[in-house]
């Protein structure tokens, strides 16, 4: 599934969801990829705050990637 994200809270929603949806806790997330639970915790919370190395750690315990691509107009002008 593909999900558009325009700002860290529906980063740390979509994360959450994800971790969920994999029926794994905060700590079994963490364990995967040596990532403390807070840290898995705060990119949930407050993605905005977290490092780039702590995000592609989850990712990569929830079997996710990030794609970057360019926005349409439309969007451009309504995030941030």
């Amino acid at each position: 599934m593909d999900y558009t994200i325009h700002t860290p809270r529906q980063l740390g929603q979509t994360l959450r969801g994800q971790r969920k949806s994999q029926k794994l806790t905060q700590k079994d997330a963490a364990k995967v990829v040596g990532l403390l639970p807070k840290t898995v915790s705060k990119l949930e919370l407050a993605a905005d705050t977290a490092t780039v190395e702590s995000l592609f750690k989850l990712l990569s315990a929830l079997q996710l990637e990030l794609v970057v691509r360019s926005r349409s107009p439309e969007v451009r002008d309504k995030e941030w």
